[in-house]
């Protein structure tokens, strides 16, 4: 699924449908064989705590974006690392190296910001 982080305002089902659907994909992918296991609940909080300690620093602010964006763009060498420590899906990492690339300003980091949250709460709610 390919989303769409930097239209302004941001679409209608970012938070939504396309948050859920995201959820549904990462928890089917950790069910199947060899992925069975991966994707826990507590890993993948991780990288939404770091995004939003990165999104605190910068608020709204291009400069502080400017300066922190490289370490934004670290999550997806972590999330690598996570992916051969079998933590967690291919699924997973593509789909938040698919929303980095597409984080270009403040505004772009925090709608991955809430679109990652609102998949959590999916993810939370399907897995009870």
């Amino acid at each position: 699924m390919t989303l769409d982080l930097k239209t302004n305002p941001p679409s209608a089902k970012l938070f939504s449908e396309d948050a859920e659907n995201i959820a549904k994909q990462l928890d089917e992918s950790a069910k199947n064989g060899r992925d069975s296991g991966k994707n826990k609940s507590t890993q993948i909080r991780r990288f939404y705590d770091e995004l939003v300690g990165w999104q605190e620093r910068i608020g709204t602010d291009d400069k502080k974006f400017k300066d922190y964006e490289a370490f934004i763009h670290m999550l997806n060498a972590k999330a690598a690392y996570a992916q051969g420590r079998n933590l967690v899906t291919e699924d997973f990492v593509k789909w938040l190296r698919d929303c980095i690339q597409q984080i270009d300003s403040p505004r772009t980091l925090n709608h991955f910001r809430l679109h990652f949250e609102a998949m959590l709460g999916f993810l939370k709610a399907i897995r009870g």
